[in-house]
């Protein structure tokens, strides 16, 4: 007869599991053939792997999202140069704690032979009082400094430490990805969850994979909660079901699967509300990609193609609201980063729209296509040397400037001559810009009938 285990608390029900240091930091990689994702980094002949291999680094700045490897990279490459490791968060750190940790720097290259790599976690919250002050640290040698940031460095990193750094680009993890960091978990005897009885359907294991949204610690963390959420039955096993997951997840999981037809269905509502110039329903699937967790620098990308175009001349302010849009968000991040999307979305959606800079491109492409490197007028090529004069380059060419704002001469090649791709519309500031055309075509005509 089998007796049941009286359970005090879901603890108590995987007493192994949820008294251990957490499953995250249990499955860090320990060297870059465990680690997972980031193959333009890592494989054989790539950067980091070079790095290792040759024994040699230069400082390097880590920008990607959270929870993609930049912490763990860090840990890699010095456990592999054998360098003294020392980590130091931008958040709770000042220009004191630098200077300790220069003079720790020095002691250990004097005493002991070895190099020190800093990581600096969050580099971007440093001011530039604060990173100016590894400046010269780094380009002496005292120290190898590796910063960690979610912002793009380009903006948050001062010019004088971005230039001594390489900067090194981190993607955010695929599905697959994370379906193997998880199995590694639930298989792994030593470190993971693999000397317990577990079951998880696999269409479980892609959810958890699905909704964490290309971070590791986020799937590992959701894992575990999942597991000492799960009771044990007569026989020792936890069958973790959908259920569980979810309420371990602790978000409503909408259907939307970034890699397949969901994404492209609702990402191409989304942009033919806008184009079709409904603000309610653009501002319902705006809310639906953000609820499931695109990326919304993903959706401000849209936008500002979308501003060019399906709106561009109609209303030239739409390009530049989707790029103050994009350059918002970056500011603002989230939780409130869908404010500016929102008021980004409800402006394009009741812009005037034109797709006349668009079509006008692709007939001109068209044309070199077809055609092949026609060869410029003489008139409009620039002249820099004597020789290139004495060829007659700018010969007879006409400065506007000097004749009001406007001469009429052939910018196009020969075989093209009277081409006219810009057909503006009606609509907006469209309408201008084609009373503006039929101005000059107007002068042209009137000066050939001369």
């Amino acid at each position: 007869m089998i007796t049941k285990k009286v359970q005090k608390s879901l603890f108590d029900a995987a007493p192994d599991i949820a008294k251990k240091s957490p499953l995250a930091d249990r499955m860090r990689p320990r060297n870059l053939n465990e680690f997972v994702g980031q193959e333009h980094l890592v494989e054989s002949g790539k950067i980091l792997r070079s790095f290792i291999e040759n024994k040699e680094l230069v400082s390097l700045i880590f920008w990607g999202p959270p929870g993609v490897g930049k912490t763990t990279l860090a840990l890699i490459i010095a456990k592999a140069m054998n360098a003294h490791f020392v980590t130091f968060s931008a958040v709770l750190s000042g220009v004191k704690e630098i200077r300790a940790v220069i003079e720790e720097a020095k002691e250990q290259l004097k005493y002991y032979g070895k190099k020190t790599i800093l990581f600096v976690d969050e580099i971007h919250r440093f001011n530039k009082a604060q990173q100016d002050s590894f400046l010269h640290h780094v380009e002496d040698g005292t120290i190898t400094l590796i910063g960690a940031t979610t912002e793009n460095p380009s903006f948050e990193v001062n010019s004088p430490l971005l230039s001594r750094c390489k900067v090194i680009v981190l993607e955010p993890l695929r599905k697959d990805h994370i379906i193997a960091i998880l199995s590694n978990a639930l298989s792994d005897k030593e470190r993971g969850l693999g000397n317990h009885k577990i079951e998880m359907p696999q269409d479980v294991i892609d959810f958890i994979a699905e909704f964490s949204h290309g971070e590791a610690r986020v799937a590992l963390n959701t894992l575990e909660t999942a597991v000492i959420l799960t009771r044990q039955n007569e026989t020792g096993i936890r069958s973790v079901t959908m259920e569980i997951a979810r309420e371990a997840m602790q978000r409503k999981a909408l259907l939307y699967d970034k890699g397949g037809e969901e994404h492209y269905n609702v990402i191409s509502a989304f942009i033919k509300s806008m184009r079709g110039s409904d603000p309610d329903a653009s501002l319902y699937w705006l809310a639906r990609m953000l609820e499931a967790g695109e990326d919304p620098l993903f959706i401000a990308r849209r936008m500002v193609i979308f501003a060019a175009e399906d709106i561009g001349n109609a209303d030239p302010a739409a390009l530049q609201l989707a790029v103050s849009v994009k350059d918002s968000f970056h500011f603002v991040g989230m939780p409130e980063g869908w404010i500016p999307l929102a008021q980004g979305v409800a402006y394009l959606a009741c812009a005037p729209k034109s797709n006349a800079s668009y079509m006008a491109y692709l007939t001109a492409l068209k044309d070199v296509r077809e055609k092949g490197a026609l060869p410029a007028p003489m008139h409009v090529r620039n002249a820099p040397t004597s020789l290139m004069k004495d060829m007659g380059y700018g010969k007879d060419y006409k400065y506007p400037h000097s004749y009001n704002g406007y001469v009429k001469q052939t910018y196009l090649p020969k075989e093209l001559e009277g081409r006219e791709y810009y057909q503006p519309t009606n609509n907006g500031f469209d309408a201008e810009i084609k009373k503006r055309l039929a101005f000059y075509k107007s002068k042209r005509k009137g000066e050939n009938e001369k």
